[in-house]
């Protein structure tokens, strides 16, 4: 996953005279299941060598919203319970808070690259 967003942003930045990379920003919805930290780590194995080599890899999370077409619900989803483990463990309840309906996902599944700070060359 994180070597294919670097072969991406790799080739987009052969386009332009760029002398360094400070930032890369990811938006990733929290049902991807992607985990902040194990991104970071190999971000900055896979750029070794390369112009991001050193950049700061910024991860925005997107929260789950649920549409439900029964009773017009749009918000969040709630989640199973753990205990005092919820926080780590969420996992979503993919049906209406409120009537129980099916839902759509509105949001929550993205994974793309929201900007690139980057220094050009002059």
């Amino acid at each position: 996953m994180v070597s294919d967003f670097v072969k991406a942003i790799l080739e987009e930045l052969s386009k332009y005279k760029v002398e360094s990379v400070h930032s890369v920003t990811l938006v990733i919805g929290k049902m991807t299941n992607l985990g902040g930290e194990q991104m970071e780590f190999a971000y900055e194995i896979i750029t070794r060598g390369t112009i991001l080599e050193g950049s700061a890899l910024v991860i925005e999370e997107e929260d789950i919203i649920l549409g439900c077409a029964a009773c017009g619900y749009e918000g969040p989803a709630r989640n199973l319970d753990f205990g005092q483990y919820s926080e780590e463990h969420a996992i979503p309840i993919l049906s209406c808070p409120e009537c129980g309906g099916p839902v759509t996902v509105l949001a929550g599944q993205t994974c793309s690259v929201k900007g690139i700070d980057i220094e050009e060359a002059v």
